[in-house]
């Protein structure tokens, strides 16, 4: 937590529930794929997790964390997830037969 404190907006006006509590709320929520309503008293309300991920999703908050945090490994690393996928139009089993599914003498 504390290689993370620098990446926290700071505070105006009035003090408000601790950064660090809320961010294992964010953590926990996320990780567990619950609901806001579903996060534990000790985190905080939930109210305020959603309004802190929402603002600090909105202000680059935890892209600059995670870039942050990688900067600081001493071999850098370059990790990719490709999520790309085919989808086939569902006449495209059936391109070698004649209309109606009978498969050709040729193709046989």
């Amino acid at each position: 937590m504390a290689r993370l404190a620098p990446f926290f907006p700071k505070s105006h006006g009035n003090p408000r529930v601790d950064d660090r509590r809320v961010l294992s709320g964010i953590i926990f929520i996320k990780r567990n794929e619950l609901r806001w309503c579903d996060a534990p008293k000790e985190c905080g309300p939930s109210k305020t997790l959603y309004n802190r991920w929402k603002r600090w999703s909105d202000k680059g908050v935890f892209a600059r964390m995670m870039d942050g945090l990688a900067s600081e490994a001493a071999v850098p690393k370059t990790v990719m997830i490709d999520a790309t996928y085919l989808k086939a139009h569902r006449t495209a089993t059936s391109l070698r037969s004649k209309k109606g599914g009978q498969a050709t003498k040729e193709a046989v």
